[in-house]
């Protein structure tokens, strides 16, 4: 098991943000993450990559993990070009990479022809593209991805969905925020909507009923939806 989480519970000031979330996360599993605004799934994502302390609970890794994660905010830096940003996060990151290897990931994302051109001159598109290829580039064990699909049009999600699966075929972990869990054409992955401040995981896309049927009431027994199973 690459990743546990046990009783993990958040607030913030007086006010309860969510408890009693526990969850396993395979090497090779995809975990697509959903629910409304203000559920704390972005605070969620900070817990697992150690960003932000939980009130209780633990988070357990069964080794120490190489992290990679796309937040809100890019981190790219516009006075340098997509070559010169893969570089400075490689060396960041202590990776060796020749001119062609990164030639080769600016290609994947479709950025090639843009290799040399200032980030500050790119569209929001581009500037996810390119955001998306140095976490991508560097391999790690476990990707953390907070709305990765923000801005990328029909060819780009392409893109995405394709260095996701490959990442998942090598044997990454990776827990996905998505506000569209079905529009994901990804194989080995399980849906969990956290709402109300409590976390149900599905197991697969077509276990997922929808953020309509929400999660059980308190104290109400979790029934198995078709085609697959649920756990809250």
């Amino acid at each position: 098991m690459l990743l546990r989480l046990r009783d993990i519970a958040r607030f913030y000031g007086p006010r309860l943000i969510f408890s009693d979330i526990s969850l396993d996360l395979s090497g090779g599993e995809i975990l697509l993450l959903c629910g409304p605004n203000g559920a704390g799934k972005s605070t969620l994502l900070k817990i697992i990559a150690g960003l932000m302390r939980p009130a209780s609970g633990k988070v357990l890794c069964d080794k120490e993990l190489n992290i990679g994660m796309i937040g809100p905010q890019s981190c790219v830096y516009s006075e340098l070009s997509a070559s010169e940003n893969l570089r400075f996060w490689a060396d960041l990151h202590g990776c060796r990479f020749s001119d062609k290897d990164m030639q080769d990931m600016l290609e994947r994302m479709r950025l090639a022809a843009f290799a040399d051109e200032k980030a500050g001159t790119f569209s929001t598109g581009m500037l996810q593209r390119l955001n998306l290829a140095r976490v991508f580039m560097l391999r790690p064990d476990l990707l953390l991805l907070d709305e990765p699909a923000s801005g990328l049009d029909e060819p780009s999600l392409a893109v995405l969905w394709n260095e996701t699966a490959a990442a998942a075929e090598r044997g990454a972990g990776i827990v996905m925020i998505t506000h569209h869990p079905r529009e994901a054409p990804l194989s080995n992955c399980r849906v969990a909507l956290l709402e109300n401040r409590r976390l149900c995981v599905y197991d697969g896309i077509d276990a997922f009923p929808g953020r309509e049927n929400g999660p059980p009431a308190a104290g109400t027994a979790a029934a198995a939806p078709a085609g697959g199973e649920r756990r809250c």
